[in-house]
């Protein structure tokens, strides 16, 4: 570039490895003229972080324990989780605080529990979901930053999100999901030989080579401008990472086993079909965990507003939720509860899959620490008090187990703020309004 004017055509230029080299560049201010809007460019044992999403909230008179502490009695609604009651520690009584804003119906709930802000429109996150502050800090020695995966067959099912229009999309196939970790790129850790792939020896870094062209862009463009050039650097950089990464040899790991591709599955949202691919899924998701693929991962069983259903009918769990009458005789209802159940049900054996995979005297459940959670507490009044939440695993023994705590009205971000202290991070404040907040859970806290 020798015009002090940048084209919308314009690239980065510079010399690497004896040619030239250039590097596109994101849609800028500087090349509208003040017409649109950019889009964002997209040793020992690994601790993991994940998320673990279901739809329409629970029913709080059978979900929430009586008793805190470590003597509490699993209620109906969670009793499916028996087996796993030493890993989990059940969270009740934290808030979504919306400091006069409206309740952005399965919103709020689920942008409050994982961002620590109340939305001001639907599906705003001001800033990025727990899981991106995440593998911002301990993603970047793996393949992936985070793997993502919804078991209702729609990519756009994922809350994992870096701002609100920079989404990490969810697989929803697991062929797709297959090909992406195990194909082309994999580099089986327990291999004799190890051989780089030739392809990805030429995509290395190239920043480098055009650090001047781009130092001259960044001092000529506007303020927003530089922060979106600035986000899209880092995009960069953190793409060649993956590739540094993809160029080494790993390191050995027993866990890790190559499993047969799958077939083809149907997609859709009557239960059966969305068990079905939650179990191929998460499987998958177990296997890349134990060979080092990624440290980061999210799972939306059922979206916000669930659209779940039985097969032959048309009523989904959403709808039921606001149709359905409560039953005298039981005091709840009975049809809206028995998706809560299911869904409980595929969490335990979400549970159980990562606990299957055996890791140094532990396993990769021990290793990891999952946060279970919804966007509402009663769907039926899409309230955001009482939020159901869960901890499962122990994240290599960060972390307490096999507790019910209760927070008393204490907004949800002290969950959040504890989530990423246990992972490591150096946060001592997190949220923002009343949401602000610097005490953690310490009771889960080692």
């Amino acid at each position: 570039m020798t015009s002090k004017r940048f084209s919308r055509r314009a690239v980065l230029r510079g010399i690497f490895q004896g040619s030239v080299v250039g590097v596109g560049l994101p849609l800028l201010d500087v090349f509208l003229n003040g017409n649109g809007t950019a889009l964002a460019a997209g040793g020992p044992l690994p601790l993991r972080f994940g998320t673990w999403f279901w739809g329409c909230g629970m029913t709080p008179e059978r979900w929430n324990p009586a008793v805190e502490g470590a003597d509490f009695a699993l209620t109906p609604e969670l009793e499916v989780l028996a087996p796993h009651r030493p890993q989990l520690t059940v969270l009740s009584g934290f808030n979504v605080d919306l400091d006069g804003r409206p309740n952005q119906v399965h919103s709020s709930g689920v942008v409050g529990t994982l961002t620590g802000n109340a939305p001001l429109v639907p599906d705003e996150f001001a800033s990025p979901s727990l899981d991106v502050l995440i593998a911002d800090a301990v993603g970047a020695g793996t393949r992936f930053r985070s793997l993502e995966i919804a078991a209702c067959g729609d990519p756009r099912h994922s809350y994992s999100r870096r701002s609100t229009s920079v989404i990490n999309a969810a697989e929803v196939s697991p062929v797709a999901f297959y090909q992406r970790i195990f194909g082309s790129g994999f580099q089986d850790p327990n291999a004799a030989t190890f051989t780089p792939d030739p392809a990805l020896m030429m995509r290395q870094s190239v920043l480098s080579a055009v650090k001047e062209d781009r130092q001259r862009l960044m001092r000529a463009v506007s303020g927003r401008d530089r922060a979106r050039l600035d986000q899209y650097f880092t995009s960069v950089r953190q793409s060649e990472q993956q590739l540094e990464i993809m160029l080494r040899q790993p390191e050995p790991l027993a866990s890790c086993v190559v499993p047969k591709a799958p077939g083809e599955m149907p997609q859709g949202t009557e239960i059966e079909t969305v068990e079905a691919n939650h179990r191929v899924l998460a499987r998958l998701l177990a296997l890349a965990l134990a060979c080092n693929q990624t440290k980061v991962f999210n799972v939306v069983f059922s979206p916000g507003a669930s659209k779940l259903r039985r097969a032959g009918s048309s009523a989904d769990h959403h709808q039921l939720t606001h149709e359905e009458p409560v039953d005298n005789a039981l005091g709840y209802q009975p049809q809206s509860t028995w998706f809560v159940e299911r869904s409980m049900a595929a969490f335990s054996e979400f549970l159980a899959i990562l606990k299957d995979v055996s890791e140094g005297e532990g396993t990769l459940l021990d290793n990891s620490l999952v946060l279970a959670h919804s966007e509402t507490s009663l769907a039926k009044t899409h309230d955001v008090t009482g939020m159901p939440l869960m901890l499962a695993g122990q994240a290599g023994g960060r972390v307490r187990t096999g507790l019910h705590i209760k927070g008393n009205g204490d907004p949800v971000s002290r969950v959040g703020l504890s989530v990423q202290q246990a992972m490591g991070l150096s946060i001592e404040s997190w949220g923002t309004g009343s949401m602000e907040t610097q005490r953690p859970v310490t009771e889960v806290l080692t």
